[in-house]
């Protein structure tokens, strides 16, 4: 399967169920329904891709909206990876994050290869001046 023309970019979050099934599907850790429909509306920032109605990517960014923020969620539909829609989703991102208040912080978690991708846009390791932490629930 893949594109056979553009994703249409919508600036929204996903709906709950898309949301969950995708994260699973790119190889996320799942999320409970109650924290997706919690959390999606209160989103500083989304973009979705489509294929028609089918959601085929994703990306958010979350914190207080003004000295925190967080890049989150960022999944492609394994079935379209290898096309640049990462690259598309990072890229949007990246733009919004160039409009935020000057001396914010912005965090991420990078999955295996995909600090390749973040690198791309200027985002670098915290080690050795900081270690990412996290504690799951």
């Amino acid at each position: 399967m893949g594109m056979t023309g553009k994703p249409e970019i919508r600036y929204v979050p996903p709906a709950v169920e898309q949301y969950l099934a995708l994260r699973v599907e790119a190889g996320l850790s799942p999320m409970s329904a109650e924290g997706a429909e919690a959390g999606l509306p209160r989103s500083c920032f989304a973009i979705t891709l489509y294929d028609g109605e089918l959601l085929i990517g994703m990306g958010r960014v979350i914190g207080d909206g003004g000295c925190f923020f967080q890049v989150t969620d960022i999944a492609v539909k394994p079935s379209y990876q290898g096309q640049g829609l990462g690259k598309v989703i990072v890229r949007e991102i990246r733009d919004f994050l160039d409009t935020i208040p000057a001396q914010s912080y912005v965090s991420l978690i990078a999955d295996g290869e995909a600090s390749k991708l973040y690198e791309q846009y200027g985002f670098v390791p915290v080690m050795p001046y900081s270690q990412g932490m996290f504690l799951r629930r």
